[in-house]
């Protein structure tokens, strides 16, 4: 059996990176997500068993040789979307913005490096396979656009209660407590285009 992919987040900020790592973890179910508080934490966890290195600027900034050698997969962590903030040469990600748009931020840089499963394993069988109903799927659909449930139901001409039905169905069914956790899943089984949530 293939070894899941490994990222490692190194960021002295523990609630940033819990936060990061759930994110993650619904956005790329097949990685294994490890944290390291300090580079130092890192160094001594062979290093370069990860396929990408989220670090903190600061981090970044002190061990500059290190995460250069490996820039194409190493993510800055940002707390600005300025682009003064950004180190030239490093993909970067401000994770000091709604979860809405960090969510959208992260599918983006995934779609990037690895558009069409390109440099991923294969998913899991469980996870390729179709959970839901069409109907489902349709309603999942808009749902991740921002509709709310009138306009779902207006727009597929069914009930309002249909509507709630299908919703609970589809966050049961998938696991979900979240719109962004859907978002993410509908996103990343090319069910919605990124540029329409």
């Amino acid at each position: 059996m293939m070894q899941r992919p490994q990222i490692a987040i190194v960021d002295s900020n523990t609630l940033a990176v819990m936060g990061l790592k759930q994110l993650l973890l619904h956005v790329m179910p097949i990685m294994t997500v490890d944290t390291f508080g300090s580079f130092a934490e890192l160094e001594s966890n062979e290093p370069d068993k990860y396929v990408h290195y989220f670090v903190s600027i600061d981090i970044l900034l002190n061990h500059r040789p290190f995460f250069a050698e490996r820039r194409r997969k190493t993510i800055v962590l940002t707390l600005s979307v300025n682009d003064s903030s950004r180190i030239s040469d490093f993909h970067s990600l401000c994770i000091n913005q709604p979860e809405d748009q960090l969510v959208r931020s992260l599918l983006q840089l995934q779609q990037h490096a690895h558009a069409g499963g390109r440099n991923m394993p294969p998913m899991p069988q469980a996870l390729s396979q179709q959970i839901l109903t069409n109907r489902e799927i349709e309603v999942m659909a808009l749902i991740v656009q921002g509709l709310i449930n009138k306009e779902i139901a207006d727009r597929l001409n069914i009930g309002l209660s249909t509507v709630i039905t299908h919703r609970k169905n589809i966050m049961d069914k998938l696991g979900f407590k979240s719109v962004s956790a859907l978002t993410i899943y509908a996103v990343m089984h090319g069910y919605v285009d990124i540029n329409k949530i």
